[in-house]
C-alpha cells in the first residue's frame, strides 16, 4: 500500500483529502504543522508528501528543507501561493511538483501517482549499473551520487532527470520527452521545469555549473550526458 502524508493545517481540506486518498487505496496520515510533519515524516516514513506552504508553527519551505537533509521522498506542495518566486523557493528547496488551490482532486490524484512513478528505478538497457567520471560517480541500482567523497542528495524529480540522461550518454534528450518522461504528458510545454532543475542538477555535481562539463544544453533541443 502506498502510504501518503497530508500536512495541511484546514481540518476540512484534510478530511476531504483523507476520504479521497482512502478511497483509492491509499494510507494516509495527516499532520496539522511543520513539526508533526518532520515527526511523522521519520517515524511513518510515507511514499509521498503532500505539503501545504501556509503552516501554523513554520513555512512549509523550511518543512522541505528538513526532509531534504535525510530522504528523497516526494514532496507535492499544494497551497495558495501562486506567485512564481513562491514556486522557485519551493522547487529549490526540494519539492518536486507544485499545485495551486483551488485544485482538481482528479488533477491531484495524477500528479500523486506521477510522484510515486518517479521513484521507480529506470535502469540502462546494457548491464552498467555504475557510471564513473572524473567528478562523481552514480550508483544506478543502489540510486546513490558520491561526489568527492560524500554523498550528493538529490531529490526524486533530480535523480529521475539524471537517470535518463546517464542511461543515454552522448545522446540528446529532447525536452519535450524528459518532460513527458518525468512529469507526464500535460506538462510537455514546461520548459521552465526543466531549466530549473537542470541547474539544480548542474550545482550539485558540476566543477562549474555555469559552464557545464557533463549536463550538456543544446539549445532550443534538449539535454545530454557527456562522459
Amino acid at each position: 500500500m502506498t502510504r501518503v502524508l497530508v500536512v495541511e493545517d484546514d481540518p476540512q481540506l484534510v478530511r476531504a483529502l483523507v476520504i479521497n486518498l482512502q478511497a483509492r487505496e491509499y494510507g494516509v496520515d495527516a499532520a496539522p504543522n511543520g513539526a508533526t510533519a518532520l515527526r511523522l515524516a521519520a517515524a511513518r516514513q510515507p511514499d509521498v508528501i503532500v505539503l501545504d506552504l501556509g503552516l501554523p508553527d513554520m513555512d512549509g519551505v523550511e518543512v522541505i528543507k528538513g526532509l531534504r537533509g535525510w530522504t528523497r521522498v516526494p514532496i507535492l506542495v499544494l497551497t495558495a501561493r501562486r506567485a512564481s518566486e513562491e514556486k522557485v523557493a519551493a522547487l529549490d528547496a526540494g519539492a518536486d511538483d507544485y499545485i495551486t488551490k483551488p485544485f482538481s482532486m482528479d488533477e491531484l490524484l495524477a500528479r500523486l501517482r506521477a510522484a510515486v512513478r518517479r521513484t521507480e528505478a529506470v535502469l540502462p538497457a546494457s548491464d552498467t549499473v555504475v557510471v564513473t567520471t572524473d567528478d562523481f560517480t552514480v550508483d544506478l541500482v543502489a540510486k546513490k551520487v558520491n561526489r568527492g567523497g560524500h554523498e550528493v542528495r538529490l531529490t526524486p524529480t533530480e535523480w529521475h532527470l539524471l537517470e535518463i540522461l546517464i542511461c543515454n550518454p552522448g545522446r540528446l534528450i529532447t525536452q519535450r520527452q524528459l518532460l513527458q518522461d518525468v512529469w507526464g504528458a500535460s506538462y510537455s510545454n514546461k520548459t521552465n521545469y526543466l531549466r530549473v532543475y537542470m541547474a539544480q542538477l548542474r550545482r550539485k555535481l558540476e566543477a562549474d555549473p555555469s559552464h557545464p562539463r557533463y549536463l550538456i544544453t543544446e539549445p532550443g533541443m534538449g539535454y545530454r550526458f557527456e562522459a
